[in-house]
């Protein structure tokens, strides 16, 4: 499917009042800690798929060198085919993980790291969530991006190991929204958890209010009810 794509036929668009207040968002916004490709042909590229699928990037993005990035609402395989563009356009690095036994082979190795993917070995005694944390710990510059629906269907509420990462990693949440509606990858306002999962992930919900996904009937329990309030 192109990146010309119309929004799925159920989805049943309405006015999103944020798209209006937030600002464009390009590749000289960026500041010097944030984690880049470093690649001249890649942003390139990213603009022209952008311009010529008739999205954009808004938001701000802190100048800090690691964050947990959230990609939602994610329904559809077709998401990544917005938001990689919009990523080589701002000459963002955000990374994700990888099968460790990914980079056995080295050509493929090396296009699946210049992607931003990084090896796990899910194999290895002691949990993933630590395993993580470390990454933090060896990567001075990493934003590592993680999807906590944790599926591309309906879910009542989402995976919270994005938070008890961000905590142990002692770093800020960053929220990115795709929405179908207004054409937009939106990046919103960093969350820095307290350890108070309760009191922190309201703060995280709410800034999705209004963002239509690519099938708004998959769209996540927490964010249904987010958008009923938006929409009241």
């Amino acid at each position: 499917m192109s990146l010309n794509s119309k929004t799925s036929t159920t989805a049943k668009p309405t006015p999103n009042r944020r798209s209006k207040v937030l600002p464009d968002l390009n590749r000289k916004d960026l500041g010097d800690l944030i984690p880049k490709r470093g690649g001249k042909l890649a942003p390139t590229i990213g603009r022209l798929l952008m311009k010529s699928a008739g999205w954009k990037t808004v938001g701000t993005i802190p100048n800090i060198s690691q964050a947990v990035v959230l990609a939602v609402p994610h329904t559809s395989n077709i998401d990544g085919l917005y938001a990689l563009p919009c990523l080589f356009a701002l000459d963002l690095k955000i990374s994700i993980m990888g099968k460790h036994t990914l980079f056995k082979i080295p050509v493929l190795a090396q296009l699946i790291r210049w992607l931003g993917i990084i090896p796990i070995n899910r194999e290895v005694k002691g949990s993933v969530l630590q395993a993580s944390i470390d990454k933090f710990k060896n990567n001075k510059t990493l934003f590592l991006g993680l999807a906590p629906e944790g599926t591309r269907k309906y879910t009542e509420k989402w995976k919270t190991g994005f938070y008890y990462l961000a905590v142990g990693a002692n770093v800020p949440i960053l929220p990115v929204a795709l929405d179908y509606h207004a054409k937009e990858v939106r990046f919103l306002e960093p969350v820095y958890p307290t350890g108070n999962i309760e009191e922190d992930l309201p703060k995280i919900y709410v800034q999705y209010g209004g963002v239509m996904p690519y099938h708004p009937e998959r769209l996540s329990q927490p964010l249904q009810d987010v958008n009923q309030d938006f929409k009241s």
